[in-house]
C-alpha cells in the first residue's frame, strides 16, 4: 500500500510499504498505534505507541480546531486509509491534501511555558 510518511525534520513523502504488521512496525520503529486526529473520516495516523516514552525525536503536532497543540507525535509515522479491515492507500484527493498539509517539517520550542511549532 502507498502511505504518506512523516519523519522528524523531513517533508512528507509517499512510500510503498507491505500491508502487514511487521512492515508497519518496522516503519514506525516499534509497536503501532492508530489515531484519528483528522476531520476526514477513516484517515488514520499510524505512529509508534511508545515514541514519547522512548524519547524519539518530535515529529508533528496534532492541532485542534482552535489552533492549539493537543498532542505531539514522536518518531516516524505514516498516514493511510483505515476504513476497511486492512489498512489501505488513500484516494488521490486525500493523498494530495495530506501531502500538502505536512509538506514542511516543523520545529518545536517552548515559549512562555507553552510548546509551539515553527
Amino acid at each position: 500500500m502507498q502511505v504518506i510518511m512523516l519523519e522528524p525534520d523531513k517533508a512528507a513523502y509517499l512510500k510503498e510499504i507491505d500491508n502487514d504488521l511487521a512492515s508497519m512496525q518496522e516503519e514506525v520503529e516499534g509497536y503501532i498505534e492508530i489515531i484519528y486526529p483528522f476531520e476526514d473520516q477513516y484517515v488514520g495516523l499510524v505512529c509508534n505507541e511508545e515514541g514519547k516514552l522512548n524519547g524519539l525525536p518530535l515529529n508533528r503536532a496534532i492541532i485542534d480546531k482552535d489552533g492549539e497543540i493537543i498532542d505531539v507525535i514522536a518518531g516516524k509515522a505514516f498516514i493511510c486509509d483505515c476504513s476497511a479491515d486492512e489498512l489501505q492507500s488513500l484516494n488521490p484527493e486525500l493523498t494530495e491534501k495530506y501531502l500538502k498539509m505536512f509538506e514542511h517539517p516543523v520545529k518545536f520550542m517552548l515559549y512562555n511555558g507553552k510548546l509551539i511549532t515553527i
